[in-house]
């Protein structure tokens, strides 16, 4: 039986995803932070499923600790992985200020970027034990309004400039698609690949955000009416995740019709991505080993 880790998969596109991947006979792994929660939506997807083969690991993406704590425990718990979603991501609208997790990291670049960097570079050998890995990071259409951002190399964490929580999430993204190509590239030749999910607006309830002023949650509101629910959403996850036709397709960009599209110049120039990568990698304490861990064997 083949397993599909997904994180952040307690709720919206995520638990869609892992319902409709476990319906198509995979042992899903949801790693959440939340127990309860977690609990919870084993317990529905079963139910929706009909399958038993769902499993919960707990897991804080915002701490590295945490994130070398879940791959340690999947390695020792499962043979193999077969297909692992970076999914699990923060965009709260209503920050005005940055938020430091415990170590003391900017929490949206840790989320977002930091933690699944360092859980795909932890779960390689785990990847590479499957006839097929499948590596699929998630972005965001919103980038495309955003074509000139760039990561800053000198201040990723807003430390010395006016933190924007709209520009801090469209970093962490942008860093993302980024990881996905120098990804790729480095195992080529390998049977993992490494892709990337392009999400555009999708329904989330809007009691999410409890502090939104009642304007912004009227105009929140309406632009809902016109997105995606988790469900189509999750279809684009799991065709990336389980179709035949992706087995050979790597470094590239997915919209949700499932067809490759571009990212900005930025993000596809090699200089770049190797500055951020440099940048990323001192960050999880992966400096200089880095390009040889994702080097095929």
């Amino acid at each position: 039986m083949k397993t599909c880790l997904i994180t952040g998969a307690n709720s919206g596109i995520g638990k869609a995803s892992a319902n409709q991947i476990a319906r198509r006979g995979y042992r899903v792994v949801l790693a959440c932070r939340n127990r309860g929660r977690g609990e919870a939506a084993v317990e529905e997807i079963k139910e929706q499923s009909g399958r038993d083969s769902v499993d919960l690991m707990i897991v804080d993406m915002s701490l590295q600790g945490s994130v070398r704590d879940l791959a340690k425990r999947y390695t020792n718990s499962y043979e193999a992985l077969d297909v692992l979603i970076q999914n699990a991501a923060i965009f709260d609208i209503t920050k005005k200020e940055k938020v430091l997790t415990e170590e003391g990291i900017e929490s949206i670049w840790a989320t977002n970027h930091l933690g699944p960097v360092l859980l795909t570079e932890l779960l390689l050998d785990s990847l590479d034990r499957s006839p097929q890995g499948r590596i699929l990071t998630v972005a965001s259409k919103g980038l495309i309004a955003m074509p000139f951002l760039k990561v800053d190399l000198n201040d990723p964490e807003f430390r010395d400039r006016k933190f924007s929580v709209t520009k801090a999430y469209y970093q962490s993204k942008t860093a993302q698609v980024m990881y996905t190509y120098w990804l790729s590239e480095r195992l080529g030749g390998s049977r993992t690949t490494a892709n990337c999910i392009r999400v555009p607006s999708v329904r989330v309830d809007a009691s999410k955000y409890p502090n939104l002023p009642g304007f912004l949650r009227a105009l929140y509101s309406l632009k809902m009416k016109s997105a995606l629910t988790p469900e189509e959403m999750a279809r684009t996850y799991t065709y990336l995740a389980t179709s035949h036709d992706l087995s050979h397709i790597s470094g590239a960009y997915f919209n949700e019709k499932h067809r490759p599209v571009n990212s900005s110049k930025y993000s596809r120039d090699p200089e770049s991505i190797e500055q951020v990568m440099k940048l990323t990698m001192g960050y999880v304490g992966l400096t200089g080993s880095a390009t040889e861990q994702a080097k095929p064997t």
